[in-house]
């Protein structure tokens, strides 16, 4: 994205007053995303787009558009409104969206935006603002905030069911100050905190038997860190994250057969 349409959009957000945090919300997405919108160093894409478009009021083409001076909301549902556009429904902009962004195949695209991976069992992407995975049941989100799996802050799942019985995060903190001070090792040490997740989600799913609860997601992201931290491989380390809907596909197959 060039700087004039980052300028651009700023300038649409501003004049609808909504800040980063409340464009971000509308559109759920991350404000870290509409940040490096706004900074130039990535690009919404089409599904995005369509919902800028018509969160402010524009066609696609003004939404782009970078020679003139970019008016008020009010302004421009007052000139527009000769016009007659249609209001669509929610129904019609996802059939639009469904119109406008055929069905990809599968492949695998690394960018400076980051790694994003498809096939027919879900997507993966890899980014700066986080790593983000979805198949046909779940959605894992993993950023700065913590870890999410369909919208469950794991953290708290993790404090739940396995705090009163042994406390990993506790456990976490002290090894950790303790590698950090006697070895010098704050990083890459901070990744033992990854295990915390990992070991609670494994304990659950030893205990009920269920390995769809074991959180696999997290197990390749601390992989993946450790070994382009440690190792500098971050090429073709990131195919690990293709194994993810994999991992629950077998999960769902083997569950079938026991039915």
């Amino acid at each position: 994205m060039n700087i004039e349409i980052a300028n651009r959009l700023v300038e649409l957000r501003k004049a609808n007053n909504l800040s980063q945090e409340a464009l971000a919300e509308k559109l759920g997405i991350s404000r870290q995303a509409v940040s490096k919108w706004e900074r130039a160093e990535a690009s919404p894409d089409t599904d995005n787009l369509i919902l800028l478009a018509k969160l402010y009021g524009v066609s696609l083409d003004d939404l782009l558009k970078t020679e003139e001076e970019v008016l008020p909301a009010s302004a421009y549902e007052e000139e527009t409104q000769s016009h007659e556009e249609p209001d669509y429904t929610t129904e019609e902009m996802d059939e639009s969206r469904k119109e406008s962004k055929p069905e990809e195949d599968e492949y695998v695209h690394v960018g400076f935006q980051g790694v994003h991976v498809k096939d027919k069992d879900g997507e993966v992407h890899v980014g700066w603002d986080g790593i983000h995975v979805v198949d046909e049941k779940d959605e894992v989100h993993i950023d700065k905030n913590g870890v999410y799996v369909n919208g469950e802050d794991m953290k708290d799942h993790i404090y739940k069911h396995h705090q009163a019985e042994f406390p990993l995060g506790l456990l976490a903190i002290v090894v950790y100050i303790t590698i950090g001070c006697c070895f010098n090792l704050w990083h890459p040490g901070w990744l033992i905190f990854f295990l915390v997740p990992i070991i609670g989600s494994a304990i659950e799913a030893v205990r009920k038997r269920k390995p769809e609860k074991f959180a696999y997601p997290v197990l390749v992201v601390l992989v993946f860190l450790y070994v382009g931290l440690v190792k500098f491989i971050w090429h073709p380390t990131w195919v690990l994250f293709i194994t993810i809907p994999l991992y629950y596909a077998m999960t769902d197959f083997f569950k079938g057969r026991r039915k």
